[in-house]
């Protein structure tokens, strides 16, 4: 059998390094670890400001009619949840970086396989945007 020696699965001096040597594996894997920590900060900064829309909210009302400002209710407590599950996030993405960090030097790195963290918060977003509808259309 004629082989070219330019086959992708073959290392080749003029491609650079191959498998775990190759430096851009781990820049991928630091790209990744950095778009965890923004969606985390993005879950963070709209808890903040969910929570405090809902005081914003209450403040204007009382304004208007001169009554006190009571508890911010739903929304605080959803704001606050935001930001903790922005906090789960980060925490989850900084274990999870360094285990990728660690399975590529050691050569047990599977490729192909699902990232079970953003499953989980894509399906835990999703189950919050429905409650979120639900409780839209249960006040209108």
């Amino acid at each position: 059998m004629v082989t070219r020696g330019n086959e992708p699965n073959e290392p080749n001096q003029s491609t650079g390094p191959s498998g775990s040597d190759d430096p851009r594996i781990y820049f991928a894997a630091e790209r990744t670890f950095l778009a965890w920590i923004r969606t985390g900060l993005g879950l963070m900064g709209v808890g903040f400001a969910v929570s405090r829309f809902g005081l914003f909210l209450r403040e204007m009302r009382a304004s208007e009619v001169h009554a006190a400002v009571h508890a911010t209710g739903l929304s605080e407590y959803s704001g606050v949840a935001l930001v903790a599950l922005g906090v789960i996030v980060n925490v989850t993405a900084t274990i999870q970086h360094i285990r990728t960090v660690r399975d590529l030097r050691s050569g047990s790195w599977i490729a192909g396989r699902p990232s079970t963290n953003a499953v989980v918060l894509a399906l835990l977003l999703a189950a919050v945007g429905a409650a979120m509808g639900a409780y839209l259309l249960y006040l209108h």
